[in-house]
């Protein structure tokens, strides 16, 4: 299946020199999945909410200081290679190409829109993240945006002082309630208006009631879900209760789960790619398939790799955070690490995914390796 009648050749799009301000508005206006950002006529990046949502920049900032690549599409490419570029390149929306030509876009809703029905066989616990990373009601909102951009996600579920889930604060939540403020407080220096914003308690801004999924749910019915109430993820809670909290479910996720294969080769995923940068795509998919062998009773259906920029440097090369996560016939595991550099931080990554494999109730190595991997543990 390809994208030829999922794209659309209906897009916004802005020049690199346009403000951030206009920008905004036109998120609020329009509620799109992306903006193009086109330089002299050529494409040059897209901007999504999650651009939106970072600190310190004004409404004069232009558009090229905010936007990101994203891969441009061939009209006639594979669903699931799109999946799979949209996925990697962190992004909701893509440009598509004729040729040459940009011809339009393509967005991650309306592929899981073109395949929901054949979402049917899969089942929210395969593919759900269950790294639970929550705020509570009364954390403040720069706390929350802090939290949303060190952990490259897009919603957080909110808590209560005992732990019980109430609500649910999205980066649409954030980037709607600020765009409003700013139409209201006019132009001027909205230093002091941006301050107090990031001040105010979570509660203020989430929302509530939550939509919830549970494990045994079928995927298609809990993507239907999302669309019927327009959300871009639910939240993940026990079959007997909708007041712990076990995961997230998103449409990132959805799409990665459309990258699964059943080949012999095992299928690797990578998001923000771009910051790899002594090492290639090849090698790390290698060191992944040298860990995986050395354990014969576990099947690897999917790895995920997924490296994020902080701001930190040594001597100009950035502090990178790495996560890799494999869906196993053991269930899920994964490993995360910080380093210098992308390879330092999967290297620290995988290290301690192979702990995490190790210690899998029912999973031993291969006698080759076995010592080695005790030791490591500190067990001999």
């Amino acid at each position: 299946m390809n994208i030829t009648d999922i794209a659309i050749p209906e897009y916004v799009e802005v020049e690199s020199d346009e403000r951030l301000g206009k920008i905004r508005s036109i998120f609020e206006r329009e509620n799109p999945k992306g903006i193009i950002v086109v330089e002299d006529g050529e494409y040059a990046g897209v901007i999504g909410e999650k651009q939106l949502i970072q600190s310190h920049i004004d409404d004069d900032t232009k558009a090229a200081a905010l936007m990101k690549s994203a891969p441009k599409v061939d009209r006639n490419e594979d669903v699931r290679e799109v999946a799979r570029m949209l996925v990697e390149g962190d992004t909701k929306i893509a440009p598509v190409y004729e040729g040459e030509k940009l011809w339009g876009t393509v967005t991650g809703d309306a592929i899981l829109e073109a395949v929901i029905d054949n979402l049917d066989a899969l089942t929210v616990d395969q593919i759900y993240t269950d790294d639970i990373i929550t705020v509570t009601e009364e954390d403040r909102i720069g706390k929350a945006i802090n939290r949303l951009r060190e952990h490259g996600i897009s919603r957080l579920p909110v808590v209560n002082e005992n732990g019980k889930l109430t609500g649910v604060l999205t980066t649409h939540d954030i980037v709607d309630f600020v765009t409003r403020r700013m139409n209201r407080q006019g132009k001027g220096d909205r230093r002091g208006d941006i301050d107090r914003m990031l001040d105010l308690p979570v509660y203020d801004l989430m929302t509530s009631p939550v939509f919830t999924t549970n494990p045994g749910e079928s995927v298609d019915d809990a993507v239907a879900k999302m669309f019927e109430r327009d959300v871009a993820g639910l939240v993940v809670t026990p079959t007997d209760s909708d007041a712990e909290v076990i995961g997230v479910l998103t449409k990132t996720d959805v799409l990665r789960a459309l990258t699964y294969t059943e080949e012999e080769q095992m299928d690797v995923q990578v998001t923000n790619i771009d910051l790899l940068d002594t090492m290639s795509r090849e090698s790390l998919v290698q060191s992944i398939t040298e860990v995986v062998d050395k354990y014969q009773e576990m099947q690897v259906h999917h790895a995920h790799v997924r490296f994020h920029e902080h701001k930190e440097k040594l001597r100009g090369t950035p502090l990178i955070q790495s996560q890799v996560r494999l869906r196993t016939s053991h269930g899920q595991v994964a490993g995360s690490g910080e380093g210098y550099g992308a390879e330092h931080a999967f290297r620290v990554a995988l290290d301690k995914l192979e702990r995490n494999v190790l210690e899998m109730k029912g999973l031993n190595a291969d006698e080759e390796y076995r010592g080695q991997l005790l030791r490591k543990l500190g067990e001999l």
